[in-house]
């Protein structure tokens, strides 16, 4: 999954707060739902496939966010890397390669519909169109953003007891990613040390101006 597509979808969790009043529509029900996370952790599978279905990569690790735009995403070997969030930079970890890339949170990424890692308010309604696909005891939310320009074409999220367990991911290259979320915590304090990279001297440290991809 490009990084920039990963920062979306995960910021989304943090970003919305209830909206309006009366009868509730697709983007009311899923902002009042995403509206009681202060925090979620969790363990993640990830699978990429093509369009085809063809498997291109399975992954394993975990993620912790909070409300406010602190996130942190850590992929386990074979493929290791970290990425956190850090005030207006976003930093991606490569062990094995002995580098960190350091990206700017630049102001047209952070305005981009999902991405509003200041933790401000999003109205899905006018970002998304929104509809609903339900599976037997799961809430199915499917997300098509209005923007055509955008890095992904569509983005199921499913509920299972308020708790969100999967994320279903169409991006712009045809390709589908499949996140499985298990041990979900929702609302328990994150240390703050965990969204700060403490990384060894010899490391390498890039400074690249250029949006993450």
């Amino acid at each position: 999954m490009p990084m920039r597509i990963l920062l979306a979808v995960l910021a989304l969790l943090l970003s919305v707060t209830a909206q309006g009043s009366g009868a509730k529509n697709n983007a009311e029900a899923l902002s009042e739902m995403l509206s009681g996370y202060e925090s979620y952790q969790a363990d993640f599978t990830q699978t990429v496939t093509t369009d085809e279905g063809e498997r291109i990569q399975e992954s394993t690790g975990q993620v912790k966010a909070r409300r406010g735009g602190d996130f942190y995403w850590h992929t386990d070997p074979p493929l290791e890397q970290t990425i956190v969030t850090a005030g207006d930079e976003v930093q991606v970890y490569d062990p094995d390669l002995l580098q960190m890339t350091v990206y700017p949170l630049e102001d047209r990424i952070a305005s981009t519909p999902a991405l509003l890692l200041s933790g401000e308010v999003v109205d899905l309604a006018s970002s998304f169109k929104i509809r609903r696909q339900d599976e037997e005891e799961r809430k199915v939310f499917i997300l098509e953003p209005r923007d055509k320009d955008t890095l992904f074409l569509e983005l199921a999220m499913v509920f299972k007891d308020g708790v969100l367990r999967e994320m279903r991911l169409h991006d712009s290259l045809d390709q589908h990613s499949r996140l499985r979320f298990e041990e979900v915590v929702l609302n328990e304090s994150i240390d703050d040390e965990r969204f700060e990279l403490d990384v060894p001297d010899n490391v390498d440290v890039i400074r690249n101006e250029r949006e993450p991809g």
